[in-house]
């Protein structure tokens, strides 16, 4: 059993770019935990890549937001980049992608190689918003009734394996924006012999040229390049204080866009599992 497990890619296709080209060997199955598309700057490529190479895939929140058009409200933090970063994802996206993330369960649940897995982007109690601390007491209550081998969940951007009982909860963290001090790209690789957290160095300095280039006010320009490049929200002096809530992270999205030649992403299509 060989199994790629991403989430949280955030329109950056540089990054996600460079995990594919890590993990270019075959695999029983990829899956992808939602929030593809918001806060970087293209998301078409990588929702063609998810679409062309992923076995199963959940909605995120971001998506969620992005595909309905949901009208968000934020004046700092990354309420804010949602914001400003919505206008031009949905700009950015064609009729059929906002489709395709809209027809995305919240919920997955398959076996791969006699192991269960359960795919949520949140909790299995709140597919899409939710935040559990990383205490297994937290998730042993979000799993009762679920027994499965595996719960793979994202949204936090922060890596995690848990075990809780006879589950093993995997976050494979952000491949596209981190959160946690680390800027390169993240994801998780599922074996016989376990969980790998793995990460993976990559092009950050296109992903900010890109967003430079982008129609993004200054403010949310500079705080991107800031996320891209030192893992997390960095204040310079010179800009007004962005106050983010408990989380720090918006429900519904955030998106940009821009003229930039735009990275091709291109991976064997996953072995049935």
């Amino acid at each position: 059993m060989r199994i790629l497990v991403v989430s949280d890619i955030h329109a950056n296709p540089a990054a996600l770019a460079a995990v594919a080209a890590a993990e270019a060997g075959p695999f029983d199955a990829r899956f992808c935990l939602g929030d593809i598309v918001e806060y970087g700057p293209d998301p078409a490529p990588c929702v063609d890549w998810v679409r062309a190479n992923c076995t199963a895939v959940v909605r995120g929140n971001h998506d969620h937001g992005a595909a309905q058009n949901v009208d968000t409200q934020g004046v700092s933090g990354f309420r804010y980049l949602t914001m400003v970063s919505r206008r031009s994802t949905t700009a950015r996206l064609a009729d059929a992608d906002r489709r395709y993330l809209a027809g995305l369960p919240t919920t997955r649940l398959l076996r791969v190689a006699g192991k269960s897995f359960f795919l949520v982007h949140a909790s299995p109690r709140d597919p899409m918003d939710e935040y559990v601390p990383a205490e297994p007491v937290a998730w042993a209550d979000r799993l009762a009734g679920l027994p499965v081998d595996y719960l793979l969940v994202g949204h936090t951007h922060v890596p995690l394996t848990l075990s809780v009982g006879r589950t093993t909860v995997v976050n494979p963290g952000s491949v596209g924006l981190g959160r946690d001090g680390n800027p390169h790209a993240r994801y998780a690789v599922i074996d016989d012999a376990g969980v790998t957290l793995k990460e993976v160095p990559y092009d950050v300095a296109a992903t900010v040229a890109a967003v430079h280039a982008s129609d993004l006010e200054p403010l949310a320009k500079q705080m991107l390049a800031d996320v891209y490049t030192h893992g997390r929200y960095v204040h310079p002096p010179d800009l007004p204080h962005p106050h983010s809530g408990a989380n720090g992270h918006a429900q519904g999205n955030g998106r940009p866009s821009g003229g930039y030649a735009p990275v091709v992403l291109t991976v064997a299509p996953p072995r049935a599992g």
